[in-house]
């Protein structure tokens, strides 16, 4: 009888080994070597042939049609907004996030507008029976008269029922359920989740399905699988937010058919997601007035103006080194502002323990926060409030200069929009354009005078 190959596949990173690694040399995690049994080399090779049975063929790049393909609009406007203006047709969609953070939610929703506007959708579901998912469904109030239910794992009884029914839309729920009958490695394995994402490819750019696929992530915070799985989908939307919040946030990090920089606002209620319109009223509506080390920023996310509460608390430190602790900042970019704050401002923190966070739990990495979280340490530091109407916008130089920044136009208007009375631009970015009424736009061209101005 003949001898069963077997070889070891990282489940991390797809690396391959005929013998077991504790570390694996290519990605330099432990205990990520699983046994797996090797496959024929005359696997199946698929090509791009529909369901209708047409092939793909070498075309002149002259001879292509340019006819814009039309997005279908949902009616989560924030989903839209992540998407690049709506859900494009044949795109294959990868949507991970922490357990229980409303993946599953979010998609059920869609699924039941998609279907209302017509289109037919197949929800395939790899943890939930079908009276389960109703359930959930007659609790979020989702419905529709072409949306089918299908709870399997087996991905070659998932292709003939997408071929008898030939929806417009597909869920996969999620890929790490999912399994090729023909292969023998584990179900969540490497080999299962590439295989598995290349006929839902294969299904969707010959067909012209839409399909959302459903990831877990890992505790690092990663889509578990192998890194080909985000190469192989048109766009990668991680879902995010505090488990002990109601807020979460779509963020996409790729995107084939629009911008990456867009995040979706959504509030995790009783009856399902539901879409924040204005979220910077949401992040400052708790602001403690008189309170010190707080500062307010316009932050751009995307093509959003976003105002953020910045907080800082400066305290003398009781050990030999200061320490630095930092939620939704950069912990390098504190320290070098506080570096130049020290050297460029006169303010002695390198005996001081700093703690700073962005309120709400959004996550700032723009440089025009950096003005911001200087003012904020400084009043901590000084024990000086900031005035209540105040905002500011710049990022620092080492040498403490305030340098310019963009869309410095929607930034002020967002200020003045939501009540705000003064803003600190950089000088460099006051030519050019006309403020608004109602709002005072003071330039500055360094740190110190910033500081001067705040608090005089």
């Amino acid at each position: 009888m003949a001898k069963v190959k077997t070889q070891f596949v990282c489940q991390n990173c797809g690396y391959t080994s005929p013998k077991y690694l504790g570390r694996c040399p290519n990605c330099n995690e432990w205990n990520t070597m699983v046994e797996e049994r090797e496959q024929s080399q005359k696997a199946d090779r698929k090509a791009r042939v529909s369901f209708t049975g047409a092939s793909v063929k070498p075309e002149l790049l002259d001879d292509i049609s340019m006819a814009e393909q039309e997005r279908v609009e949902t009616e989560l406007g924030e989903l839209n907004r992540v998407l690049g203006g709506g859900v494009v047709p044949g795109s294959l969609v990868l949507i991970g996030g922490d357990p229980g953070i409303g993946k599953s939610t979010l998609l059920l929703q869609v699924s039941g507008q998609l279907s209302q506007t017509g289109g037919t959708v197949l929800y395939v579901s790899g943890e939930e029976s079908a009276v389960q998912i109703k359930m959930r469904a007659q609790r979020l109030g989702v419905g529709g008269q072409k949306f089918y239910l299908y709870p399997e794992t087996d991905m070659g009884n998932i292709r003939q029922n997408i071929e008898t029914l030939n929806p417009d839309y597909v869920v996969i729920d999620s890929i790490q359920t999912m399994q090729e009958p023909e292969m023998s490695a584990a179900v969540g394995s490497v080999s299962q989740i590439r295989e598995v994402t290349a006929e839902l490819l294969q299904i969707a750019k010959t067909n012209g399905i839409t399909i959302f696929i459903v990831g877990h992530v890992t505790k690092g915070g990663a889509i578990a699988g192998p890194k080909i799985l985000e190469h192989m989908v048109d766009t990668v939307l991680y879902f995010e937010g505090d488990m002990h919040h109601t807020f979460r946030i779509l963020r996409a990090v790729k995107n084939r058919f629009g911008s990456t920089n867009e995040i979706g606002i959504f509030d995790m209620r009783e009856g399902g997601l539901f879409e924040v319109a204005n979220p910077s009223e949401i992040f400052l509506e708790e602001r403690l007035a008189g309170a010190t080390g707080s500062a307010i920023v316009v932050s751009m996310e995307g093509t959003r103006p976003i105002l953020v509460e910045v907080q800082a608390l400066i305290t003398p430190t009781v050990y030999g080194t200061a320490k630095r602790t930092t939620t939704g900042l950069d912990h390098n970019r504190v320290s070098l502002i506080m570096a130049v704050l020290e050297k460029r401002a006169s303010l002695l923190l390198q005996n001081q323990d700093a703690y700073l966070k962005a309120a709400g739990g959004v996550k700032l990495d723009e440089p025009a926060i950096d003005l911001a979280i200087a003012v904020s340490i400084a009043s901590s530091y000084r024990d000086k409030e900031t005035d209540p109407a105040d905002s500011f916008v710049g990022e620092i130089g080492l040498t403490g200069e305030i340098r310019r920044v963009n869309r410095i136009e929607q930034r002020v208007a967002e200020a003045q929009k939501l009540g705000f009375k003064r803003i600190f631009i950089p000088k460099n970015n006051l030519s050019g354009w006309t403020p608004p009424k109602g709002i005072t736009v003071v330039g500055v061209a360094t740190l110190s005078e910033a500081l001067k101005v705040v608090f005089s």
